[in-house]
């Protein structure tokens, strides 16, 4: 990379927080070159079975994380990047912030973090509670009871369903398992806004996380009324997410003289309001216009795409007025597991003479469409979207001693690609077109991937022309934040870029996936709509059984002790 530019170029930074690493990348602002980037790997990575330095173990399907992390991230990864791109950081005009969500964690008033308060250090409950925190889906389950008992306007618009996932659920978590941590924090905040709390020493919301994740619509949370419903102690809750509310690509203040130190910008710099990985990525794929889906693959999916006013679509995330660009209705669905499904193949499944991606994609690639005899549930992470279950779980029908490890990558590879259908025609059946995809992410490289996509979905595939897609739209939203165009569809026509209909669906594959899809479906509601809870029976068993041996093991430490 290089920082070569005409006199008077300025700059903006793009920080992309994700499950394991952030990156900065450094962006030009006239035409959206990406000039350096560099990464930081958390310390702590994802912290699912013991607190760190010898802390408590943690039950099933936790997933925390610690905030150090993240702004290590910028103590790191943003001067890096500004030396990688040889540019003057005078020239930096701005900072543009993403994060996996619903990633949130408890705070004092002041933004600090209870898990840096000494005495709370050992209680998981004060820890950051990354996106795949699936502990709370009891609690989801009773939010969704309550709501449909009396009849919440807000619930249509999440398809019907709160997931696990979102604010509410790990709210309600919190407190009833651990009251004190929840009478202590003041605050209960997306970990984008916090990041942008240390940026800029102002604390605001930003609309998209707080439509998706936290149950805004037209302006307000769910009553107090509610709430104590739930819970009598719950009443207070909105006041621990109430901030200032924000536009995406709004201001949210200016670089401080700390945070200027930390990351080597000038002191001053525009600082953009924080925003999700999935949503920023659109302004980079230039995907704003209605009808225009983009999925951000990786380790998992998230699929976004902008309608022209509000749908209620059974299963999806949740559809927020500027939720993703101002003047339209953001839409969100997702998949809770993707390509952590096929890294778990590759790890755990595969014999080693073919125990890599390229290897298997290669085998697998051979194959007509439907030569494996397989279909698979890609529930290995549970289901975000359309059934909002995180108790949900993985299936492979079909298998044969004549099953080979090619067969199945395939079909796992394929059981993503349905689960995304499911999603495009839910939106389609309530009334959001959705005319052709635009992929982001990681797995992009894999084409055998790409045309399962294209094939399964009978719609072309575009390709975000940048492999930092959610890093570039958080730069993209630096600049228009900093004054240097007036509107993010100015500034994503101006600096975004993608590679158009790189993969279109072959007819005769399109029909023979249409016949694997109709199976698909029915295991799908059949599983996962109440027709048969095995699954949700057996990960009963399972936590039951984990419970009892950290029992078991505790008790033998303390008689050694």
């Amino acid at each position: 990379m290089s920082g070569v530019g005409e006199v008077g170029d300025r700059y903006v930074v793009g920080v992309d927080y994700g499950t394991l690493s952030g990156r900065a990348l450094v962006v030009r602002v006239r035409d959206g070159a990406e000039l350096g980037t560099a990464v930081h790997e958390y310390r702590n990575a994802v912290i699912e079975s013991a607190l760190p330095d010898g802390g408590p173990s943690l039950p099933p399907d936790w997933a925390l994380q610690d905030p150090q992390d993240y702004r290590d991230v910028l103590r790191h990864a943003v001067p890096a990047a500004v030396a990688a791109a040889g540019v003057d950081p005078r020239d930096v005009v701005g900072i543009g912030i993403d994060f996996t969500a619903c990633t949130i964690l408890p705070t004092l008033a002041d933004g600090t973090p209870l898990c840096e308060v000494p005495e709370l250090r050992q209680r998981p409950h004060a820890w950051v509670k990354l996106w795949k925190h699936h502990a709370a889906q009891p609690h989801a389950d009773r939010i969704n009871a309550l709501a449909h008992e009396r009849g919440e306007p807000w619930i249509g618009r999440y398809g019907g369903k709160i997931s696990a996932e979102w604010q509410f659920a790990k709210g309600l978590q919190l407190l009833e398992e651990d009251p004190e941590v929840y009478r202590r924090a003041d605050r209960f905040i997306e970990a984008a806004d916090w990041i942008v709390w240390q940026l800029c020493g102002i604390e605001t919301r930003n609309v998209c996380t707080a439509g998706y994740k936290g149950i805004m619509q037209d302006g307000k949370y769910p009553s107090t009324d509610y709430l104590t419903a739930l819970n009598p102690d719950f009443g207070d809750f909105v006041t621990k997410l109430d901030g200032p509310l924000m536009p995406l690509a709004d201001k949210a203040g200016e670089l401080t003289a700390a945070a200027a130190a930390w990351t080597g910008l000038p002191q001053g710099i525009a600082v953009a309001v924080g925003n999700v990985d999935a949503h920023v990525t659109a302004a980079s794929a230039q995907a704003l216009a209605p009808g225009r889906l983009v999925a951000i693959m990786g380790t998992s999916t998230c699929h976004v795409v902008n309608g022209a006013q509000p749908a209620e679509v059974a299963g999806m995330c949740g559809v927020v007025e500027g939720g993703i660009s101002a003047g339209a209705w953001g839409y969100e669905a997702g998949q809770s597991g993707v390509g952590d499904i096929f890294g778990w193949f590759v790890k755990h499944a595969a014999p080693a003479e073919v125990a890599s991606h390229e290897r298997l994609t290669e085998l697998a690639a051979a194959q007509p469409v439907g030569a494996h005899g397989l279909v698979a549930l890609d529930w290995w992470n549970g289901n975000r979207s359309l059934l909002v279950n995180h108790d949900l779980s993985g299936m492979i029908v079909g298998l044969t001693l004549a099953t080979r490890p090619e067969d199945v990558y395939r079909a796992l590879l394929e059981a993503t690609a349905y689960g995304t259908r499911m999603i495009i025609e839910a939106f389609v059946e309530a009334g959001v077109p959705v005319n052709d995809l635009v992929i982001a992410g990681g797995l992009t490289s894999n084409t055998l991937l790409m045309q399962i996509y294209a094939d399964v979905t009978n719609r072309p595939l575009s390709i975000i022309g940048s492999a930092q897609g959610p890093a570039l739209g958080s730069a993209i939203h630096a600049a228009v934040a900093a004054g240097e165009y007036s509107s993010i569809h100015e500034a994503s026509q101006a600096m975004g870029r993608i590679s158009e209909a790189v993969y279109r669906p072959d007819p005769d594959r399109v029909r023979a996936y249409d016949a694997l899809y109709a199976e698909y479906r029915t295991l799908h509601d059949h599983f996962g709509r109440g027709t048969n809870d095995v699954m949700l029976r057996l990960r009963a068993i399972r936590n039951a059984a984990a419970g009892s041996a950290a029992s078991t093991n505790e008790t033998a430490s303390e008689e050694v002790a």
